[in-house]
C-alpha cells in the first residue's frame, strides 16, 4: 500500500528525484574519499615529515568537503520541497475523495477517522518521504561503498564486517516485525481519542446541563491512556535499539582496534589505513543505523497508508453520470416512482415503495412519527445519497442522470440541523448564490424573518448587518435565528424545488405563520416540500403524505385525511384538540 500510494503520488516529481539522487550520490561519494585523503596524510605526510604533501592533500580534502557541504544541502532543499509538496497533495487527494462521499461513506469511516487520516496519517507518510529523501537514499551508498572502501584499505580486516552486518539486520527485522501491529493500534486509538474530544467539544451544553463533566472526564482519560500505552509500549521497543546498536558498534570499533594493532605490528598495515578503516567502519554501521531508524518509520508509514488508501480506494456510492442531462426549461415538477432506500447491512428498508408527486405552485408535505424515513426521504432528491429501488424524477428525468450543476441549481434544501460555516452573515448566504447583491440579500432575510436579529447584530458588532460575524456552526446566535440563517440561504439561491426538513421546528407560532406567509408568495411558482413534526405547519399544504415505517399510508388534504386516515389523526390529535383539529 505504501509502495503503490507513493509510486502514485511522487511521478510528478521524478524529475526533482533524480536531481536529489544524484547529489546525494555526489555528497556520499565525497564523504567516501575523506578518511583515504586522510590516511594518505598520515602515511605519506605526518611519517615521512613532508609538510608540502600535507597541505597539497590538506586543500584537496577541503575542496572535496565544500562539494559534499554543497550536494548535500542541495539534496536536503530537493527533498524538503518534494516531500511537501507529497503530502500537500495526497492531501488534496482525500480531501477530494471525501468531498465526493455521500452521507452513507461518511457514516462508514465516522468524521474523526477522516480527520485523522487526512492530517495525522498524511503527516506521517510525509515525514518518511522526507527521512527517505535526506537519509535512506544516502544510506545505502554509504554501507556498499564504505565495504568497498574499508576492502581497499585492508582485506583480512575486513572480515569482521561479515559478523556485525548480519547482527544488526535480525536486530532490525525483529524490530519492524514488532512495531507494525504497535503502529495500526496506535492510530486507531488516535481516532478514539479525536472521537470523543469532537463529542465533547460538540456536546459541551448536554453534558454541563446533566453534570457529566466527571463522567466525560474519566471517557476521555480512559482513550488517552490507552492511546498513551500504546504509544510507550511503541517508544520502548524504539528507543531500545539505538543502545543495543551502538553497543554494536563499540564491540566492533574496539575488534578493529585490538586486531588492526596486531596487523600493524606485525608490518602487513600501515597506520594511516587503520585509522581510515574505522572511519568507514564507523560509517558503514552510521548508515546501517540510519537504515534502522527509518525502517522504524516505515511500519507506522505503511499502517498510516492502508488507512489512506481505505479513503482513497472507497467509491463513492453517488457518482455522476457518464453522459449528464441538462433539461432544456426548468419547470420544478418533482416525482418518486417506487422509490425504495435501505442502509448497507440493514435488515429492513428506511423507504419502502414510496409514490410522491410534487407540482410547481404548490406546497406538498411530508409527515410521519419520527424514524418512518422523512429526512430520508427529502435525502433522495439532491442526491445526499441514491435510491436502491425506484426512481427519483425531476421533470420526468432520473436525478441520476441530470447535470450535477443544474441539479444543485433546481434543488434547494434546508436540512433539519442547519448548519453555518464561520464567516459573515453574506458570506453564508452567498452560498446559495455567489452572484447575489446586497439587495437580494436583504430580501431573503426579510422573507425568512430575519432581517431585524441582522440589523440588531450589525448595531452590537457596529458595522454593516451583513458582514456581522458568524461562527463555526453558527454557534453565535440561536437555533430559530440558525434556521432562519439557512432558509434565506435558500431563497437566495431562488430555485424551482424547495425542500424544507422540519425547518421550522425552532420558531415561535408567530415567527412561523408569519414566515410561511412570506414565503408563500416568494414561492408562489416554484415546487415546495415541507417536512413537520408540527401539524399548523403543514396543515394548509395543498397535499400532505403521510409516512409510517417508510411507507406511504396516505395522501391528501387536512380535511381528508382527518375523515380516513387513522395514522394522520392520531398525529393531529396528538397536537390539537378536536375542535383545533377541524
Amino acid at each position: 500500500m505504501l509502495i503503490r500510494l507513493l509510486r502514485s503520488h511522487l511521478l510528478p516529481y521524478r524529475r526533482a528525484v533524480s536531481v536529489l539522487v544524484v547529489l546525494q550520490l555526489v555528497a556520499t561519494l565525497a564523504m567516501l574519499y575523506l578518511p583515504t585523503l586522510n590516511a594518505d596524510i598520515i602515511d605519506e605526510g605526518v611519517v615521512k615529515g613532508d609538510t608540502g604533501y600535507i597541505l597539497r592533500i590538506g586543500g584537496v580534502m577541503l575542496a572535496v568537503t565544500l562539494v559534499q557541504l554543497a550536494c548535500s544541502v542541495g539534496a536536503t532543499y530537493h527533498g524538503a520541497r518534494t516531500s511537501m509538496a507529497v503530502g500537500r497533495d495526497i492531501r488534496a487527494s482525500v480531501f477530494d475523495r471525501v468531498q465526493r462521499f455521500s452521507s452513507r461513506e461518511v457514516g462508514q469511516f465516522g468524521a474523526p477517522s477522516l480527520i485523522t487520516r487526512t492530517t495525522n496519517d498524511v503527516q506521517q507518510v510525509q515525514m518518511l518521504v522526507l527521512m527517505t529523501f535526506t537519509l535512506m537514499v544516502s544510506a545505502p551508498i554509504m554501507c556498499f561503498g564504505g565495504i568497498i572502501m574499508a576492502l581497499g584499505q585492508d582485506v583480512p580486516l575486513s572480515s569482521l564486517l561479515l559478523a556485525v552486518v548480519p547482527v544488526l539486520g535480525v536486530l532490525v527485522l525483529l524490530l519492524v516485525r514488532s512495531l507494525r501491529p504497535l503502529f495500526r493500534s496506535m492510530q486507531e486509538r488516535l481516532d478514539t481519542v479525536n472521537r470523543v474530544l469532537r463529542e465533547q467539544i460538540t456536546g459541551i451544553r448536554v453534558i454541563r446541563a446533566f453534570v457529566k463533566d466527571d463522567f466525560e472526564q474519566d471517557r476521555f482519560r480512559k482513550a488517552n491512556d490507552d492511546l498513551t500505552d500504546v504509544a510507550l509500549r511503541a517508544g520502548r521497543m524504539m528507543t531500545l535499539m539505538f543502545p543495543v546498536a551502538m553497543a554494536v558498534v563499540n564491540v566492533t570499533s574496539v575488534a578493529v582496534l585490538w586486531f588492526g594493532a596486531h596487523r600493524i605490528d606485525s608490518g602487513g598495515m600501515q597506520i594511516g589505513a587503520l585509522t581510515a578503516f574505522i572511519s568507514y567502519l564507523m560509517q558503514i554501521l552510521m548508515s546501517i543505523m540510519m537504515a534502522t531508524f527509518m525502517v522504524m518509520m516505515v511500519p507506522r508509514a505503511e499502517v498510516c497508508a492502508e488507512r489512506i488508501e481505505e479513503v482513497l480506494g472507497t467509491d463513492p456510492s453517488v457518482v455522476p453520470p457518464a453522459a449528464p442531462v441538462r433539461l432544456p426549461a426548468r419547470r420544478g415538477e418533482l416525482e418518486l416512482r417506487a422509490a425504495d432506500f435501505a442502509y448497507p447491512g440493514a435488515e429492513a428498508e428506511v423507504l419502502r415503495g414510496v409514490d410522491l408527486i410534487a407540482r410547481p405552485g404548490e406546497t406538498t408535505a411530508v409527515i410521519g412519527s419520527t424514524g418512518s424515513g422523512k429526512t430520508t426521504l427529502l435525502g433522495l432528491v439532491p442526491r445526499l445519497f441514491d435510491a436502491t429501488g425506484g426512481r427519483v424524477l425531476i421533470d420526468g428525468t432520473d436525478v441520476r442522470e441530470l447535470d450535477a450543476v443544474q441539479l444543485a441549481e433546481t434543488v434547494a434544501l434546508v436540512p433539519q440541523k442547519p448548519y453555518l460555516f464561520s464567516g459573515t452573515v453574506a458570506s453564508n448566504l452567498r452560498y446559495g448564490n455567489p452572484e447575489a447583491t446586497d439587495e437580494d440579500l436583504w430580501h431573503a432575510l426579510e422573507i425568512a424573518q430575519a432581517r431585524d436579529f441582522v440589523e440588531r447584530l450589525a448595531q452590537e458588532d457596529g458595522g454593516s448587518g451583513l458582514d456581522a460575524p458568524i461562527a463555526q456552526g453558527g454557534t453565535n446566535v440561536s437555533g430559530g435565528q440558525r434556521q432562519r440563517l439557512a432558509i434565506a440561504r435558500a431563497l437566495v439561491r431562488k430555485p424551482g424545488i424547495y425542500l424544507f426538513d422540519d425547518s421550522f421546528s425552532a420558531l415561535d407560532y408567530a415567527t412561523d405563520a408569519a414566515l410561511r406567509r412570506a414565503l408563500g408568495r416568494e414561492t408562489a411558482d416554484a415546487t415546495v416540500v415541507i417536512v413537520a413534526q408540527r401539524v399548523s405547519t403543514i396543515r394548509d399544504a395543498d397535499r400532505i403524505v403521510v409516512l409510517d415505517e417508510g411507507r406511504v399510508v396516505g395522501t391528501g388534504t387536512h380535511r381528508e385525511l382527518m375523515d380516513g386516515n387513522p395514522t394522520y389523526r392520531e398525529i393531529v390529535l396528538s397536537q390539537l384538540t378536536e375542535q383545533e383539529a377541524a
